[in-house]
């Protein structure tokens, strides 16, 4: 059994006084895809916050890669986020720096000195996500699918152990979707956990994973349903 990497008991998720997850049980193991779906405020990507840090988790217990989350000092949240690579909707690339660049910058900021070795990773990462002739750009000569391929290039480059990949495809046109699923899914085969909120139930057909629902305030594992009833 691959071992487990996010397990959350009986945990609240709330942003300021509202709750808007109660009772959240969850496990999700090494080189699994999980998808969370469910309307928008619904609470999805407030899930995944809670995941990084960026919210607190409430009451029960909440662990992620070893760290109880509930009790989670601001002085360990770098080590946490140096184990994760995070992948958003709208990119967060710097404008004003090259593709290779930005990497630069991650690399340097969680502590690569070699500039040797920063130059082999940047070109490895970017040759697995199909952007090894781009590093000399900017981000706004790119297009929206290649801007997405670099934020998932700056999320594998420190090995992370879990991907958080917060509406990926939201931006994209279908066909430029699923590229962007199918590197992901590529991604977990070799072991990393990647974990998926989505609106875009039609990838779930193309790239099959263990399926959550948010609704009504309660998280629910419905991945059987979720292939039976096609509107879930």
């Amino acid at each position: 059994m691959s071992e487990v990497l996010i397990r959350y008991e009986n945990v609240r998720v709330c942003q300021q006084e509202l709750c808007v997850l109660d009772s959240v049980n969850l496990q999700l193991h090494q080189g699994e895809f999980a998808y969370i779906i469910g309307r928008v405020g619904s609470g999805k990507s407030s899930l995944l916050k809670t995941m990084y840090g960026e919210l607190e988790a409430n009451g029960g217990h909440a662990e992620v890669l070893g760290y109880d989350m509930s009790r989670l000092r601001r002085s360990q949240v770098p080590r946490l986020r140096r184990r994760l690579g995070i992948v958003f909707q709208d990119f967060q690339l710097l404008t004003d720096r090259t593709v290779h660049d930005n990497l630069e910058f991650v690399l340097r900021a969680t502590g690569w000195k070699d500039k040797r070795q920063i130059e082999e990773r940047i070109d490895h990462v970017l040759l697995q996500v199909g952007m090894n002739n781009k590093g000399y750009k900017y981000p706004d000569q790119l297009s929206g699918g290649e801007q997405q391929r670099v934020v998932i290039a700056r999320a594998v480059l420190n090995s992370p152990e879990i991907i958080l990949a917060d509406e990926p495809t939201g931006n994209l046109d279908a066909e430029t979707g699923r590229a962007i699923v199918k590197l992901l899914h590529d991604i977990c085969s070799e072991g990393t956990l990647v974990v998926m909120t989505t609106h875009n139930l039609q990838l779930l057909y193309e790239f099959p994973g263990t399926v959550y629902r948010c609704s009504e305030h309660l998280l629910s594992r419905v991945t059987e349903d979720a292939f039976r009833h096609p509107a879930l």
